[in-house]
């Protein structure tokens, strides 16, 4: 089952209790004063339960607009973090390959599921900050 959201919960109907012969509805065999005309048949339940569930598991693919801002609004969040991370590396002098690489694969995940161009725009920008640090990172170690 997926949870989203944080609503109350709904009451399903569960099993029904099996009715007792005297409760009517149950198994019966026709006997000979059975009418000749042809029974009627239900249609088989099992085989609709099954399009149900289907089209459960496919309602559960699409994704809401909701979900989406959520996991950007994540994603946006980890962004940050390693920006602030960045920005405290570079203030005491101690900026290190594997943060830069961790700001560039942050920056890739952001861009896969953005379609918006302002974002992509400062995503850019990030991107572009991130080389320009790892150059300066590349050109002081060579130096040492």
């Amino acid at each position: 089952m997926k949870v989203s959201g944080t609503g109350g919960l709904s009451q399903t109907s569960g099993a029904k209790p099996a009715r007792g012969a005297s409760g009517g509805g149950g198994f019966q065999i026709a006997g000979p004063s059975a009418s000749a005309s042809p029974t009627q048949v239900s249609g088989a339940s099992g085989v609709s339960s099954v399009m149900g569930v289907e089209a459960l598991l496919a309602l559960q693919d699409v994704e809401s607009p909701t979900e989406r801002k959520r996991r950007s609004v994540k994603r946006a969040g980890r962004l940050l973090d390693e920006l602030d991370g960045l920005k405290v590396a570079l203030l005491g002098g101690e900026l290190s390959q594997g943060q830069l690489d961790n700001l560039a694969r942050a920056v890739r995940e952001q861009r896969a599921g953005t379609d918006d161009p302002k974002l992509e725009a400062v995503l850019d920008e990030i991107e572009t900050r991130a080389a320009v640090e790892l150059a300066k990172l590349e050109s002081a170690n060579r130096v040492r």
